[in-house]
């Protein structure tokens, strides 16, 4: 597949994404496998994809001046600008002439003489005249919303938190890359094997300084090979395996996973428990329950019951009482996975917030009495939207007085402090504390 290709193929992923909420990754993985991509046209299709949709705002504000405002431009065409206006101003491979003369084609493929000369004519003078500078934006939090592409009114947000340094860390971390991150499956081999076997294969891996049987890739493809299709490894990022580490399971506890799809937390207990003890894995959605089951045969994990049910609704399932450890990644807004899918920061809003601190609370409440006495339970979110993390510990905790917070899982968490915040409610992870994405971990523990 030539450049050109690569383009259009970019447009209209990004067309599906802005119009219909579909998930980027999603959209981009099935994308390479249909047009059997070469690697370079898959590097290509990746920063044009990503680097659009992370500086849409930014992108927005170059583009401003040299559109009329009384023009209405069709939604394709702004993202066709868009992403050219990508590749002239952070893309420095590619000459700017084939930039813009390849805009200009699709524009005449997809629309007509006139788009075309509108799309040439925009283009050109950003060529010439060059793009306006962010440093003519008065307000400090507006000038850092448009320079790393966050909505306003979440910067603000953000910023009554945890304040203007922590906040321009994490947005200038959301338009970075991090770093693959897998986990070594304890079961069948170990992390110096992996990173040995890797080496093999071009691939160049070190282990995390974070969690025991993390690596990360810091060079090659370690999608191309098979181990994970061999159940050696599974992509998983660091935070994530830190939130199964933490719930301390030991071989032949019974183990309760709430919000289990697609397994990878849920997995990694069984391969901590040695495939001993029981681990209930469930999930709201029927067509997810497969993706857990598949995880498990894959990593030769025999200790896992895999089903469809509302955690909202375990107690229909199981009597109080039966579980020494239960893991609730709670379903949430997602603000702690920009980097991983930028379209999210575009899609939240407050009232999603909201509904979703009812649902959080309303699961933790349900999944309580299935605590054995001094059993504990893990919860954890992607996020670092304080009202689904912290305030719903502390609601938690209002409504539960036969909890709290264990007092051990300080001391754990205590070599985050300096890059992360903790507070008496938990351990909140910033998208830049450990390479990894913004996450929030707390350990409560049942009193006897």
């Amino acid at each position: 597949m030539n450049n050109k290709n690569v383009r259009k193929v970019a447009l209209t992923l990004l067309e599906r994404i802005e119009k219909e909420g579909s998930f980027s990754h999603l959209l981009l993985s099935k994308a390479m496998q249909r047009e059997q991509l070469n690697e370079l046209d898959e590097k290509l299709l990746t920063e044009i994809i990503y680097g659009t949709m992370e500086r849409k705002l930014t992108l927005d504000f170059y583009l401003d001046p040299f559109i009329q405002s009384s023009k209405k431009v069709a939604d394709w065409v702004m993202i066709l600008l868009r992403m050219s206006v990508f590749q002239l101003r952070f893309l420095d491979k590619i000459p700017e002439y084939a930039i813009i003369h390849e805009a200009v084609e699709i524009a005449k493929q997809k629309g007509h003489k006139g788009i075309a000369s509108f799309v040439n004519g925009v283009l050109r003078n950003i060529q010439r005249k060059g793009v306006q500078d962010t440093d003519t934006i008065a307000d400090p939090i507006e000038k850092l919303a448009i320079e790393t592409s966050h909505p306003k009114w979440l910067v603000k947000r953000w910023m009554s938190y945890y304040g203007f340094d922590v906040t321009k860390q994490m947005c200038e971390a959301n338009i970075t890359r991090k770093p693959i991150s897998v986990r070594v499956n304890r079961l069948r081999t170990d992390r110096k094997k992996i990173i040995q076997l890797l080496e093999k294969k071009g691939i160049l891996a070190e282990i995390s300084p974070y969690v025991k049987d993390g690596i990360l890739i810091r060079k090659g493809n370690i999608l191309k090979t098979n181990v994970i299709m061999e159940g050696l490894v599974t992509v998983q990022d660091q935070s994530s395996m830190l939130a199964g580490e933490l719930l301390n399971v030991e071989p032949s506890m019974q183990v309760l996973d709430a919000c289990s799809a697609p397994g990878g937390k849920a997995t990694y207990l069984g391969e901590l428990m040695e495939n001993r003890g029981t681990i209930f894995a469930y999930d709201l959605h029927p067509n997810k329950i497969n993706l857990v089951k598949e995880n498990a045969n894959r990593l030769g994990l025999t200790l896992m019951e895999v089903g469809q049910s509302d955690a909202r609704k375990l107690q229909q399932i199981h009597q109080k009482e039966t579980f020494d450890r239960i893991l609730v990644d709670a379903p949430c807004s997602g603000l702690g996975v920009i980097r991983s899918k930028p379209d999210i920061k575009y899609s939240k809003n407050i009232e999603d917030i909201k509904k979703l601190h009812q649902v959080q609370l309303n699961i933790l409440n349900h999944v309580a009495p299935l605590v054995k006495n001094s059993g504990k339970i893990v919860y954890s979110t992607c996020t670092v939207e304080m009202l689904e993390n912290e305030n719903v510990v502390q609601e938690f905790l209002e409504n539960q007085s036969n909890y709290q917070v264990d007092k051990t899982f300080f001391s754990e968490v205590e070599k985050f402090a300096q890059n992360a915040q903790v507070t008496k409610y938990g351990l909140q992870l910033f998208p830049y504390s450990i390479q990894s994405d913004g996450f929030f971990i707390t350990r409560l523990q049942k009193k006897q």
